[in-house]
């Protein structure tokens, strides 16, 4: 295991100096003089554990310093050195900081060793329930996702790519916790078990829905919720799926960010179903206003491609693992297989191959990406015709 990364922070030098010496052996220590340069080094080093830092220095507080290096890098612990003694400084520093100790000069020694190493285990605490939500968490509710893709096109089929959205426009927003928007998109569909396969088919071809269907589609996210009440860690996606519907003129930025991320995918995906040209959905967003969150609308715009991409022709034995489906896959006897804008995954292909033994799978396939090959752009017509032949048909 490599060392752990400190970075002190102090306007003396020769205290500096100590600071250093007392964690020789024990951690990588780098040593800035002022609140400036540490931000600089901040920004610019791969991570750092652990942040020390003066409490009074020229230019820029300990308390300010650590609450941008809280902003430039979330899961570095913060410890605040100071030699000021009132109670309300401390508390104020603490809380704006967000500071895992708080340490007044002079500081023995062995305290401040103590501190640290503390701080550092506090570090390994918090990225390693980082990379236990962030992968193997995810990637079990993705593995689950696949399924039901696979099992139930007409409710899953079209959102896988929904959640690659949903985590790409997280991560340009600079969400904390990235990772719950991804699932809260994944487990969003899972209430949807409870729903008839006539309102299913509806949904999925952007029919107009009656006041009942539209009460039972009202009722899903609370079906979610419930399901994956009991499951520790999921807090946040479940505030998402309760509030998934909610207008943005209604509660504003008081409607958890994920949950406005979702109600604007989700519009954008039906959108598309009528109109695939991403640029014409997102405007027919943008003219419902008081509907969504115009950030989450530009950062949308910002991640999702503002053109549409070629579509191709290719034959299944062609396809591969990362290409988008450009319309609905169909079984020579008109069975829908795969709804269009599924992403292609080695499950999915394996599935096709199958089906196609056995009854058949209605081919060219229309894709989204260019494969290696000898297929080509898809004949003039080709695309409007096959999209409209295949809707009239699933």
């Amino acid at each position: 295991m490599p060392l752990a990364r400190v970075l002190c922070v102090d306007d003396e030098p020769k205290l500096l100096e100590g600071l250093g010496r007392f964690l020789v052996g024990k951690c990588t220590v780098v040593t800035a003089p002022n609140g400036d340069e540490a931000l600089k080094i901040v920004a610019a080093q791969e991570r750092f554990d652990v942040v020390v830092s003066d409490m009074n220095m020229p230019g820029m507080t300990g308390t300010e310093l650590l609450k941008e290096c809280r902003r430039l890098s979330p899961d570095t612990v913060r410890v605040l050195l100071t030699g000021e003694t009132d109670l309300d400084v401390a508390i104020k520093a603490v809380n704006e900081g967000h500071l895992f100790r708080f340490l007044t000069k002079p500081c023995p020694s062995r305290t401040f060793v103590d501190t640290v190493m503390a701080a550092i285990e506090q570090y390994r605490l918090i990225t390693a329930e980082r990379v236990l939500l962030d992968q193997t968490l995810v990637g079990s509710v993705r593995a689950m996702t696949e399924v039901l893709e696979l099992a139930n096109p007409d409710a899953f089929g079209a959102k896988s790519r929904q959640h690659e959205r949903a985590r790409a426009v997280a991560a340009h927003l600079k969400v904390s916790n990235a990772w719950h928007v991804e699932v809260a998109s994944m487990l969003s569909q899972v209430g949807y078990v409870v729903l008839p396969d006539e309102l299913l088919h509806k949904l999925r071809t952007g029919a107009t829905l009656d006041a009942t269907e539209r009460e039972m589609l009202a009722r899903v996210p609370a079906v979610a919720k419930r399901i994956f009440s009991l499951i520790p860690r999921l807090e946040l996606v479940r505030d998402v799926l309760e509030q998934q519907e909610a207008l943005f003129a209604m509660g504003g930025e008081a409607i958890p960010i994920g949950a406005r991320i979702l109600k604007a995918l989700s519009d954008l995906g039906a959108e598309e179903q009528r109109a695939p040209d991403t640029t014409v959905a997102l405007a027919f967003l943008r003219a419902k206003r008081g509907h969504y969150d115009p950030q989450v609308l530009d950062a949308i715009a910002a991640v999702c491609a503002p053109k549409p991409p070629p579509i191709h022709e290719i034959a299944l034995e062609q396809l591969s693992a990362g290409m988008v489906l450009a319309a609905n896959v169909l079984t020579r006897s008109h069975v829908l297989l795969v709804a269009r804008g599924a992403v292609v995954t080695p499950q999915l292909i394996e599935r096709l191959r199958n089906y196609d033994l056995k009854m058949g799978v209605v081919q060219p396939l229309l894709c989204e990406q260019q494969t290696p090959g000898e297929s080509g752009p898809v004949r003039e017509g080709f695309v409007e015709s096959q999209l409209q032949l295949r809707a009239d048909t699933a």
